[in-house]
């Protein structure tokens, strides 16, 4: 469609796994509001001993969290 090179770039784009969670993902799995998602993630920040403008990782909510990588990387990525 857009040419086979530009084909080439949009499926790697597509392919990439994201790194980072942010509440809104936080929100869509556990159903909680953005807010608590917010919460969490400052609450593992100090759990991690990370400064404020470091991210966290999904492995890392996962590991707080206790849920498996594979169902929090298939919810976020619906």
């Amino acid at each position: 469609m857009y040419g086979w090179c530009m084909d080439k770039v949009l499926k790697s784009i597509n392919e990439m796994e994201r790194v980072c969670i942010y509440p809104k993902d936080i929100q869509i799995v556990t159903g909680r509001s953005e807010r608590y998602g917010r919460k969490l993630i400052a609450e593992i920040k100090k759990w991690l001993s990370k400064e404020n403008h470091q991210l966290v990782s999904i492995e890392e909510f996962c590991q707080y969290t206790g849920l498996k990588k594979e169902i929090v990387m298939k919810s976020i990525n619906n």
